[in-house]
């Protein structure tokens, strides 16, 4: 771990974005030149003092959570999070791999959209960046580990990611999902990641067994669907999904589709993440 070089990193890193980059404020009072330290803490979600301590170079070594956090928070090219994670003595996450981080480009455009709700996904389905309007639709989709990353793993294996998907609609939601994936799978015939998921969901479920027999294939791009919340009822969503020329990461914007989706969407954000505690199954949105 290079801590002198890892502190002068983060510093510069903090001192070159400007809030409004992140959706903050640039006042008329702001003395520090870009972020504030307490605000990169407020983005990665750690305490004020370990950001000092790792700008002064007095920290332990940071965990790769704690790295991807900080490169998300300092929105951090695919460059410079790798030179990040070598500096605290990490090797970078791989193209696929488990710690896999949204692509820089993609956050920003998360800041962007404000109050629509909009994620960033991998082809595989894991949820990579939400921003705060879609954790109040949705729940918190970003902490899982394992399959369970995987919205398709969710679906099929666990009841409770259905809960906020009508039941009118879930055969024709479980059929795109079980679509997609063929289609990523054909894209990347041979790897193991996929495979491996493929085959794990083929032993753990069997409603995805009948599905993948039938070898539908469809790329998702555009979509409607009705999300039911817990507190404020049903959301009629048109769906949007935007892909990397590399077709790895996938921007997903949810927009409502009627005056009465509109209306709810509104009274969820003035409701707060009290409407959906954070951590939540929540539906898969995918």
């Amino acid at each position: 771990m290079h801590r002198d070089q890892l502190a002068d990193f983060l510093r510069r890193r903090r001192e070159a974005i400007r809030p409004a980059e992140v959706g903050l404020a640039d006042g008329p009072r702001r003395r520090t030149t870009g972020l504030r330290r307490e605000e990169v803490a407020m983005l990665a979600g750690m305490s004020v003092d370990y950001v000092v301590r790792l700008e002064q170079g007095r920290s332990s070594q940071p965990s790769t959570q704690l790295l991807g956090a900080l490169a998300r928070a300092l929105r951090l090219s695919d460059d410079e999070r790798d030179h990040l994670f070598h500096l605290a003595g990490h090797r970078p996450p791989p193209a696929d791999g488990v710690a896999r981080l949204a692509r820089a480009g993609l956050v920003r455009m998360l800041d962007l959209l404000g109050d629509t709700p909009a994620l960033v996904l991998s082809d595989l389905g894991e949820i990579l960046a939400q921003n705060r309007t879609a954790i109040l639709l949705t729940g918190d989709h970003t902490g899982f580990s394992g399959d369970r990353r995987y919205v398709a793993y969710r679906w099929f294996t666990d009841p409770a990611a259905r809960a906020a998907s009508p039941p009118e609609e879930q055969e024709r939601h479980a059929r795109q999902l079980v679509a997609d994936l063929r289609a990523v799978a054909g894209r990347r015939s041979g790897d193991a990641t996929v495979t491996g998921l493929v085959d794990r969901l083929q032993a753990a479920s069997a409603d995805f067994r009948r599905l993948w027999a039938e070898h539908e294939v469809a790329v998702r791009r555009a979509d409607r669907k009705t999300l039911v919340h817990p507190r404020v009822g049903r959301l009629l969503m048109d769906c949007e999904t935007l892909v990397t020329p590399d077709q790895g990461q996938q921007l997903l914007v949810l927009t409502p589709a009627d005056d009465d989706a509109r209306e709810r969407l509104e009274l969820l954000r003035v409701l707060g993440t009290e409407a959906f505690p954070t951590g939540a199954t929540g539906t898969p949105v995918r």
